[in-house]
């Protein structure tokens, strides 16, 4: 039971902040606060807080005496802290008010798995530098689609509360939805651009341990299987002009693909048969 207390609170911090952006974003306009919020205010600030003990906890867990120890649990964590940070970060740059609703939940529940499903033990091969690469550059990959599937996902709650006439304060105080949108395919090519990174070294790390390019298996077939999704997205907005509904539909399915990929055959070795 100790052992959970950490992890506890850092989900706790996250969900308390999760609530307070809640309740002073999304609540009904009379009951908002009026101000529009600068992007480098105190709230914003707030986020490093469960940020840190999020790190703290990450480097323990992952980084251990034995080597890598990456299960699912902490591998979920790894993924949304580092949504977390990027999204803390494009918040300098951007308009991001109303993600905070939607990052926050999401990394609360996630900082709270490694203490639940800890790594069955440490990860092989994690010496080699390919290995290394590629295990950063796919975190990096499914952080990013990660934001896009949120910043879609509030592109659609925003379209749909425009036809029904009512919008809260901090939908009001969003960009213009070809605005988000613009944004959110800069996400997903910069996304696409990694997972295809991803692919390329995950082919030289097969080669180099395997003596083949690439090992016939669900992972193999979820991962390609997702980039072909985002690329036929993103073909399809170049040439077709796609957009709207169909921009959610393709960004959704490429992400859930992309979950399939990864945490499903971490989930599947860990949790159902036990191995690392």
């Amino acid at each position: 039971m100790p052992e959970i207390l950490p992890y506890l609170a850092n989900a706790l911090l996250y969900g308390a902040l999760a609530l307070y952006f809640w309740r002073t974003r999304w609540a009904p306009a009379a009951h908002a606060q009026p101000a529009e919020r600068a992007p480098g205010g105190p709230e914003h600030y707030a986020v490093l807080v469960p940020l840190a003990l999020h790190t703290v906890l990450l480097a323990r867990d992952v980084f251990a005496h034995d080597g890598l120890r990456l299960g699912v649990g902490s591998a979920v964590s790894a993924i949304l802290w580092l949504t977390v940070l990027i999204y803390w970060l494009g918040n300098f740059f951007y308009r991001l008010e109303g993600l905070q609703s939607l990052v926050l939940p999401a990394a609360a529940a996630a900082a709270l798995l490694p203490g639940l499903a800890p790594a069955v033990g440490p990860l092989p091969n994690t010496g080699l530098l390919v290995f290394k690469m590629h295990l950063l550059i796919a975190m990096l990959a499914y952080s990013l689609f990660t934001i896009a599937s949120l910043h879609v996902l509030l592109m659609a709650i925003v379209e749909r509360r425009l036809h029904g006439g009512t919008l809260s304060r901090v939908l009001q105080q969003l960009p213009p939805l070809l605005a988000m949108e613009t944004l959110l395919f800069r996400i997903i090519w910069a996304g696409f651009i990694l997972l295809t990174a991803t692919i390329v070294t995950g082919v030289v790390f097969s080669e180099e341990l395997f003596g083949r390019a690439a090992q016939f298996n669900h992972k193999t077939v979820f991962g390609v299987s997702s980039w072909l999704i985002f690329a036929a997205l993103l073909g399809g907005r170049q040439v077709y002009g796609w957009r709207g509904r169909v921009a959610v539909r393709w960004t959704l399915a490429g992400f859930f693909t992309l979950v399939l990929a990864y945490i499903g055959s971490k989930f599947v070795l860990e949790v159902i048969l036990g191995r690392a």
